[in-house]
């Protein structure tokens, strides 16, 4: 036990900050689910880009939700000074007296000054004001890679907090709502659940894609072993396009769902699917979270840190390509990765057939 525990019983309310992309705040989860199981008293709000709040939406031991708009920059300076004077104030007015914060990010160390907890806990920075920010400071993993999820959970052991294994999943609620249109969309395509593979071919990130020639491919041979696929892509166009040259190419029955879902909606799609395939990105988390088996590629992002959590899964990633996993937005800044584009279809093929045959 830390000579510094936090003593939870004298806490009414705590705020855990992270503001990172979905598949981070999805992964800040378990966070919220240890505290409350410590504390069952306890108010905890979270903190989160206002873009990423579906993420924790329905998460039984969050109170409230506040959001900062990524949008505020650009309406200008006095509208931006407005929106976050009036999000200070609603977080002054809650009087936490315990502040989570998961990441490096300088706003934690403001509002830790700010809003003057009688707690808080940050990862630790070389940095005279941040140390002075912060009441407790956990260390990052050096050298050996360890998982986000861990990382995370770290805040909590620095102030005297042990999670157990069970408590560690990821927690995601779709909605009813969610659920029921999922079921329609299903129906009306004639799958139910289990009936399906959920292939989500892109990314946000080109360098964490996959060839659209092997993605086809790959379609190919699933439609002829006798599965049902669904396809799923962001409402981007950029995305969406790509999606139909695969289709296009592949020149098989598929569903394609691309671009006609929500967050939530994915998350319900995927939790009634057998299997998901796709890339390191926040879909591949969101089927992880459902509980349903993955297959993830990974080049420059390592699955040791963002792998598929706490649910049977199957990375595939290069044997050939040593530099990797090396954090880079592709070869040179190129936005495309050797090690992930040379990955060959039958190593992918042969890993949704190994995780398909143990169900």
């Amino acid at each position: 036990m830390v000579p510094d525990a936090v003593n939870l019983a004298s806490v009414r309310r705590a705020l855990v900050v992270k503001l990172r992309h979905h598949g981070d705040v999805l992964l800040a989860s378990p966070v919220f689910q240890v505290l409350r199981n410590r504390a069952p008293h306890l108010e905890i709000d979270a903190l989160v880009y206002q873009d990423t709040r579906d993420m924790l939406m329905g998460h039984p031991a969050i109170a409230q939700i506040h959001g900062i708009d990524r949008g505020w920059k650009r309406e200008g300076l006095a509208s931006q000074m407005r929106f976050e004077s009036t999000l200070f104030h609603t977080l002054q007015e809650r009087r936490y007296q315990l502040l989570v914060h998961l990441t490096d990010h300088w706003r934690g160390a403001w509002l830790a000054q700010a809003l003057r907890p009688r707690w808080s806990v940050a990862p630790a920075r070389d940095n005279r004001l941040w140390r002075w920010s912060f009441s407790h400071r956990y260390p990052l993993p050096r050298g050996t890679p360890r998982h986000t999820v861990e990382t995370n959970l770290d805040a909590l052991r620095r102030i005297g907090i042990y999670p157990g294994e069970v408590e560690k999943r990821l927690v995601l609620d779709p909605g009813e709502e969610a659920i029921a249109r999922v079921d329609a969309m299903l129906a009306q395509a004639g799958l139910g659940p289990r009936g399906f593979i959920h292939v989500h071919p892109t990314s946000r990130w080109l360098f964490k894609t996959w060839t659209e020639e092997s993605n086809a491919e790959l379609l190919r041979r699933l439609v002829r072993d006798g599965h049902h696929v669904v396809l799923t892509g962001a409402p981007d166009a950029r995305e969406k396009a790509i999606v139909a040259r695969i289709v296009e190419e592949a020149r098989v029955p598929v569903t394609d769902f691309s671009g006609q879902l929500s967050l939530r909606d994915l998350a319900a799609l995927a939790g009634r699917a057998r299997v998901f395939f796709g890339v390191d990105s926040a879909p591949m988390h969101i089927a992880a979270a459902m509980g349903t088996p993955v297959v993830a590629l990974f080049g420059p992002s390592g699955e040791k840190q963002w792998g598929p959590w706490n649910v049977p899964h199957r990375v595939v990633s290069s044997d050939h390509h040593p530099c990797r996993p090396c954090g880079n937005d592709g070869c040179g800044g190129g936005k495309v990765s050797d090690c992930l584009t040379e990955l060959p279809v039958d190593r992918v093929h042969a890993a949704l057939n190994e995780l398909l045959t143990r169900q």
